[in-house]
């Protein structure tokens, strides 16, 4: 049996560029239309240990975003006709396939049961794909 190899350095450089594409997508870029879909008061501003947390809990996620992927993205390699394809096709496979099966239901669940609205979809679900088109981006190129 063959075993996958995960490149470790490359999972940390897609911890620490989804941590930054995270705060630039929530912060400058979509951050007051997400605040206001969010329901959220944007004159208050949250605590130093709030934000501290906050990082913290996103660098753990990611954390397991980026391993976990590296695994699925590795395996795909078994796949007849993966090796055949593109990197940009690998890339462009692991990013749709993960957001279409895995973050696009749950997205779509907000909208439905949390009554959350097509605007913040658009803005978390179009994060959601990024960040693994990203994660996805680094994770094929390093391995």
């Amino acid at each position: 049996m063959e075993e996958m190899h995960i490149n470790i350095v490359a999972v940390m450089v897609a911890v620490v560029a989804n941590f930054f594409l995270g705060f630039l997508w929530y912060t400058p870029l979509f951050g007051k239309a997400w605040a206001k879909e969010m329901g959220l008061d944007t004159s208050v501003k949250s605590s130093g240990g709030q934000m501290a947390k906050g990082m913290l809990i996103m660098v753990i996620g990611n954390f397991f975003l980026a391993y976990v992927f590296a695994h699925n993205i590795a395996a795909w390699r078994y796949v007849p006709g993966t090796s055949e394809m593109s990197m940009f096709s690998n890339i462009m496979s692991s990013t749709i396939f993960t957001w279409l099966g895995f973050y696009l239901p749950v997205d779509l669940g907000t909208v439905a049961w949390e009554n959350k609205s097509w605007k913040l979809f658009g803005i978390n679900t179009s994060y959601h794909f990024t960040m693994l088109f990203v994660a996805s981006a680094i994770l094929t190129y390093k391995q």
